[in-house]
């Protein structure tokens, strides 16, 4: 366990997410061949909206990403998977974050230690305490952030536990809110999106974060993102950091 600075804002609703709409397929049960590998993340460039592996591809499809470490910015290797359900974001983001640090167990165990449905996964705790479980650890806490816009304080502690987190080798849940006006590449733009997705890197000279986002909404998968949209794009949800 670690000692860190915790967000004192509580939310003050109880909130239910549901996964990000993709066409849902059959789990797979055979085991799945070792991923290709992308090339590092960071030759692609770390500005917003930098497109780092894009494609459409078939739900459950993985792939291999190799991170890299700059003067400036810092990304993790990871097993990508795109969500094998309409409603499992939030075990394939899990899974995402789990890959960075051991071979994760498939999103439908996971689905079913998160108690997801076809309604979602309700709470980010949900995730905290799975990603725990899982590593034998107990380094991931939930931190709320209801205010929307969020505070700076509760931006300051957003950015201070992705560079904590990833300088780590511990890849960050999101639990995001995504309208029509702001969201990532691909997003339906006539849809409000309730969503999670991994976080796997960031770049300080840009002040941008690495997304690998398991709906790979028109083919987007990984890619970079400002921070400052994603502080506004989680509440009044939270994250596990």
């Amino acid at each position: 366990m670690r000692k860190r600075l915790r967000s004192t804002a509580l939310a003050a609703l109880a909130t239910v997410t549901f996964g990000a709409l993709v066409t849902p397929v059959a789990a797979q049960t055979d085991p799945a061949p070792t991923p290709p590998h992308a090339a590092s993340v960071l030759g692609h460039g770390s500005k917003a909206g930098t497109a780092v592996v894009s494609g459409q591809n078939e739900p459950g499809t993985r792939l291999r990403v190799d991170g890299a470490r700059t003067r400036s910015a810092h990304t993790l290797d990871v097993d990508y998977q795109v969500q094998e359900t309409g409603y499992w974001c939030g075990p394939a983001a899990t899974r995402i974050a789990l890959s960075a640090r051991i071979a994760p167990p498939g999103q439908g165990a996971l689905a079913a230690q998160l108690g997801t449905t076809e309604a979602g996964t309700d709470h980010i705790g949900q995730v905290t305490g799975v990603l725990n479980a899982n590593l034998g650890t107990g380094w991931y806490e939930t931190k709320e952030m209801p205010n929307d816009p969020p505070t700076q304080a509760q931006k300051d502690l957003l950015w201070r536990d992705v560079v904590l987190d990833i300088d780590n080798n511990y890849p960050i849940v999101a639990n995001i809110v995504a309208p029509p006006g702001n969201q990532p590449p691909g997003y339906p733009s006539d849809q409000t999106i309730y969503h999670y997705f991994t976080v796997i890197g960031y770049d300080d000279a840009n002040r941008t974060v690495l997304i690998a986002d398991p709906a790979s909404f028109g083919g987007n998968q990984i890619y970079w993102l400002s921070f400052d949209q994603l502080a506004s794009l989680i509440p009044p949800k939270g994250y596990a950091a």
